[in-house]
């Protein structure tokens, strides 16, 4: 860790590595949080997230300031302006410690001759900023969503677009899963009251918790031991759904990070799990967690779409795809997926999740059950696909998730409940 830095410049080298290179943030940060002091790090996590979800505000804002945008080799100093507008709109961080630390980060990346403009810029913005924001309240970038993926979420929820719009710009509540092999809910609620953290049960899922506020992961009590772990209450109904039970052949297929993987060994720890994952690098966050809960399970590097090069000829009981996806039902954990995706992308994945399902399907064993689960809010990912699955294979069936004209279980995201989640549950027919 460097011994001086200005962590507003930091900031707006990390939102453009994101904006101009297409990098995703959940990759960047904690490479750039190891520049920075410990307390420091929840800072640097809250401006980098902060300016991506409310980036066209941000972006009208500085056009309404500036006769000219910062282009080139300047370009940083740009997002360094979304810094320090961000700060004085959206943090308690004092004014005057905000505009002090943003100017001087033009000197940290080497532009000190824009100090001037940077100080005068943000000083404007300071001078019009209720009626600026007045302004651009009126105005459809007002939603913080690009044209192409408003227009499909406005499509598919006619009714209630406007909240999961609005739940997309919230920060995200923080949800944890107790280890039932270690404690209750009710246990660990408890150990909770005791180190001062208020905490709320879910109504539906037994196993989750969600805290009043976030807070690092080491005040959770046993969480280095596995008692814990942190995971949203949508993504937590997929083991509710594939049932696992001790004994039993399961294959958790797209399996990185490894959240549902130990959820699968809490709740039938004697089954055997085979989790597979395309990417390398995310399969060692898999046997992290393995490691960390002290559980044990396979783990492989494959490609769901050829089953035959990773799964030697086995069969298994269940089978959980949590499939690649559009990522628009976790928007709020993961602003920068707004500015990422493409409407074309779309239409690629829907093939993609296709050909994993059909080649999965024929390695489920008679009677066997599969979850098919996306974190996106669009149809076409999620119930059209389904549909279009069972009119392909007339040896599976739907059951208990949604009827055969409107398959599946959508969750949209919710202020104070989970992310946007799919489930399907497909048994397969025969003897």
């Amino acid at each position: 860790m460097k011994s001086s830095y200005n962590l507003r410049s930091i900031a707006a080298k990390v939102v453009g590595q994101v904006l101009d290179q297409g990098q995703s943030l959940s990759a960047l940060l904690p490479v750039h949080q190891s520049e920075v002091s410990e307390k420091d790090r929840a800072l640097l996590q809250e401006l980098c997230f902060g300016v991506l979800r409310v980036l066209p505000q941000l972006e009208w804002c500085i056009q309404q300031l500036m006769a000219k945008p910062l282009t080139g080799k300047q370009r940083t100093l740009h997002y360094l302006i979304m810094v320090g507008i961000y700060q004085l709109c959206h943090t308690r961080i004092p004014p005057h410690a905000a505009l002090a630390e943003t100017v001087e980060g033009a000197v940290a990346l080497k532009r000190p001759q824009l100090k001037g403009l940077i100080n005068g810029v943000l000083r404007q913005f300071q001078r019009h900023q209720e009626e600026l924001i007045q302004r651009e309240a009126n105005r459809s970038s007002h939603y913080q969503h690009p044209g192409w993926l408003l227009a499909r979420i406005q499509h598919a929820y006619p009714d209630c677009w406007q909240s999961i719009i609005e739940a997309n710009n919230q920060r995200p509540p923080m949800w944890l899963r107790v280890n039932r092999l270690h404690h209750t809910r009710e246990n660990y609620l408890t150990l909770l009251a005791q180190e001062g953290i208020e905490a709320f049960t879910h109504p539906e899922h037994t196993d989750a918790i969600r805290l009043a506020s976030p807070c690092a992961v080491d005040r959770l009590p046993g969480f280095a031991q596995g008692w814990v772990t942190v995971q949203d209450a949508s993504a937590q109904s997929c083991v509710y759904w594939l049932a696992p039970q001790d004994g039993e052949q399961i294959l958790d297929l797209c399996a990185a990070p490894g959240g549902k993987t130990t959820h699968i060994l809490e709740a039938a720890p004697k089954s055997h799990v085979l989790a597979v994952d395309i990417d390398e690098t995310r399969l060692s966050r898999v046997k992290e967690n393995l490691l960390r809960l002290q559980m044990n399970a396979e783990v492989k590097q494959g490609d769901g779409r050829y089953p035959d090069l990773w799964c030697e000829g086995r069969s298994f009981d269940r089978i959980l795809l949590d499939a690649p996806c559009s990522a628009t039902g976790v928007i709020r954990r993961h602003p920068d997926i707004k500015w990422l995706r493409r409407d074309s992308d779309i239409d690629e994945l829907v093939s993609l999740q296709k050909e994993i399902l059909d080649a999965v399907w024929p390695h489920l064993k008679a009677g066997g059950t599969l979850v098919y689960a996306t974190c996106s809010v669009l149809p076409q990912e999620n119930n059209q696909q389904i549909a279009h699955f069972l009119s392909r294979h007339t040896d599976a069936a739907l059951v208990d998730t949604g009827t055969k004209t409107n398959p599946g279980i959508q969750i949209l995201p919710h202020n104070d409940g989970g992310d946007g989640f799919f489930y399907a549950k497909l048994v397969k027919n025969g003897d």
